[in-house]
């Protein structure tokens, strides 16, 4: 297939795991819930573990798609 095309699909879906957590917090589910209800309870060791497993996931993708970039194009 095209690199570009490739190129192109891991950006989207890099930007689609990031914005999962946004459209959680307005109600769309997926970890966004669980970050939207730990803040509303004042759960702070969740909020801190939650926002962890979010920028966890977001470094992952991003080394992953960056690995995934070097191989393909």
């Amino acid at each position: 297939m095209d690199p570009a095309f490739w190129s192109l699909a891991l950006l989207r879906w890099d930007i689609n795991i990031r914005k999962s957590a946004v459209l959680g917090l307005v109600g769309a589910g997926g970890i966004g819930v669980a970050l939207d209800a730990a803040l509303n309870n004042l759960y702070w060791d969740q909020v801190g573990l939650i926002l962890a497993v979010i920028f966890a996931v977001a470094i992952v993708t991003e080394l992953v798609t960056s690995w995934l970039r070097a191989r393909v194009i």
